[in-house]
């Protein structure tokens, strides 16, 4: 018999826990999938597109 974790062992058929933010750049209110660390900018949908890195293909 398999001994490796199912999908459901490890979590990913649970909802993601979401958190509230204030976008570091418009200051509008976003959720995100991850507790936001302290110090670091967080930024909504809108404002992430600006800011993340190009794609290198």
């Amino acid at each position: 018999m398999d001994d490796r974790p199912r999908r459901s062992d490890r979590g990913f058929d649970r909802p993601r826990e979401m958190h509230t933010v204030k976008c570091s750049d418009c200051g509008a209110e976003a959720q995100v999938p991850f507790k936001p660390t302290e110090g670091r900018p967080v930024y909504c949908k809108e404002c992430y597109q600006k800011h993340r890195p190009p794609r290198r293909f």
